[in-house]
């Protein structure tokens, strides 16, 4: 596609935006670029693309609020990760006849490789890194993109046949596509999330299922079959379904058996490794490994090869990562737990002795979900943030309740309350944004507040 003498709005200047903007300028296209945050907390995100700019486009700023008129008199619009969709200002453009799309639709119409797509509620982020780690392990050029960390649209400058993206998609990238179509797609898990910005469950899954829409007779489709959500569609799409399970044998897929993890297709089984050669814990990990290695052998990773990649991942930072042991007591930061059903599968991979730092901004989740085991596993509760009054009502009577200001009030109460043999573990069930500028924002003060604690 050629940008020359095109005028293409770019929404958010995140590092999708700024990807975006890059490629768009580069590409000779007049680009606006506009957020609702000023010059001051952009600036240093910004002084790369400004660079970019002296070359064949030309950038525009428009910081500190979005102008009516730039929605109306452009040519395309290209949507960061993250903003919704329904803002009126996207109407406009729509109104207008101008297409409105993710930076993932962008990106998709430029790479010459194969994208290897996953969504649902929880496992994201460790099955996309899982997954490019079994490709490369392979030999294969696999690349992790998407809300891992890397915009899909960064790899467009330098892009081949050969490359194999791993892209971790949200539903709302989702909701921005056209024409994207990955090789294979994946929905790990469905489970309630982001009702704050959905109007009901339903509408939630209408937005992951468009991982799928535009996949055909020769793609394929991953799914849960251990989830009820994600098992149905498994009749309903166009591509070829692939299912894992850690519970039951499947036709075709990934499954353990035995205490082995087995692939099965159309040339028979292959018994692969033991379940338990991760250094991951718990049942939601081993999920993610087998929708990782049903990914990889599906994009031509021998199968022989996946298990000394298994081995050596350790995992993602902010998803129950080992921060330190202080005085016999764990500390364990479980950042990414931004919603109830991620902080379940956190509490589940621990016996119990677990002191549970939880609390942010509430998605209008149903924390009273956690009751039992919070009942079960946590001897104190450590909350934070602007759900704090609602998980209390949620968790009365289940575990002894503490109410702390910051982060750093909760890591020190944790500290005194902790005896040997305990588990400080951060699993929030909401989102950061009330606090800090995102999950990876949160982890990092707790764990700096835990560093100073072990000093």
């Amino acid at each position: 596609m050629s940008y020359s003498g095109r005028t293409v709005l770019v929404a958010g200047a995140g590092r999708s935006g700024i990807a975006a903007s890059r490629f768009l300028l580069t590409n000779g296209a007049r680009v606006i670029l506009t957020d609702t945050q000023g010059m001051d907390a952009l600036q240093s995100h910004l002084a790369p693309l400004l660079e970019t700019a002296q070359r064949p486009g030309k950038l525009i700023l428009e910081l500190g609020g979005h102008r009516e008129e730039s929605f109306r008199s452009c040519d395309l619009v290209v949507v960061s990760p993250g903003i919704p969709l329904a803002l009126p200002y996207f109407e406009i453009s729509r109104k207008a006849g101008i297409p409105v799309i993710a930076e993932i639709e962008l990106a998709c119409r430029h790479l010459k490789g194969r994208i290897l797509g996953i969504t649902g509620s929880n496992g994201k982020t460790t099955t996309t890194a899982l997954l490019a780690a079994l490709l490369t392990g392979a030999g294969l050029k696999g690349r992790s993109a998407g809300n891992i960390g890397t915009p899909l649209i960064g790899f467009a400058f330098d892009t081949s046949p050969e490359d194999i993206y791993a892209v971790e998609l949200s539903s709302f990238q989702l909701e921005g596509i056209h024409q994207f179509r990955p090789y294979v797609g994946a929905i790990l898990n469905l489970t309630p999330d982001h009702l704050d910005r959905y109007s009901d469950f339903r509408d939630y899954i209408a937005a992951k299922r468009r991982i799928f829409m535009n996949q055909e007779g020769t793609d394929y489709a991953v799914l849960n079959a251990d989830d009820a959500e994600t098992a149905a569609m498994a009749s309903e799409v166009h591509a070829q379904p692939v299912l894992f399970s850690r519970r039951k044998p499947v036709d075709r897929g990934a499954f353990v058996r035995n205490g082995r993890v087995v692939y099965r297709d159309g040339n028979g089984e292959k018994d692969l490794f033991a379940a338990d050669v991760s250094p991951l814990r718990g049942g939601h990990n081993l999920e993610n490994i087998l929708a990782a290695c049903a990914m990889a052998i599906l994009a031509g990773t021998p199968p022989e090869s996946l298990e000394g990649s298994v081995r050596g991942f350790k995992g993602v930072e902010h998803r129950i990562e080992f921060v330190c042991e202080r005085n016999g007591v764990q500390f364990f930061n479980d950042s990414k737990a931004t919603n109830v059903d991620a902080a379940v599968k956190s509490l589940e991979a621990f016996p119990g002795n677990i002191l549970l730092i939880a609390g942010g901004r509430d998605k209008a989740g149903d924390f009273a979900v956690l009751k039992n085991l919070v009942r079960e596993r946590v001897k104190h509760l450590v909350l934070i943030g602007e759900a704090t009054g609602k998980i209390q009502k949620a968790l009365a009577g289940a575990a002894d309740a503490i109410e702390a200001s910051s982060m750093e009030e909760a890591v020190d109460l944790c500290s005194r309350l902790a005896r040997p043999g305990d588990v400080v573990l951060l699993a929030p069930a909401c989102a950061s944004f009330d606090m800090f500028q995102d999950y990876e924002h949160r982890g990092r003060v707790f764990k700096e507040a835990v560093r100073k604690l072990k000093e």
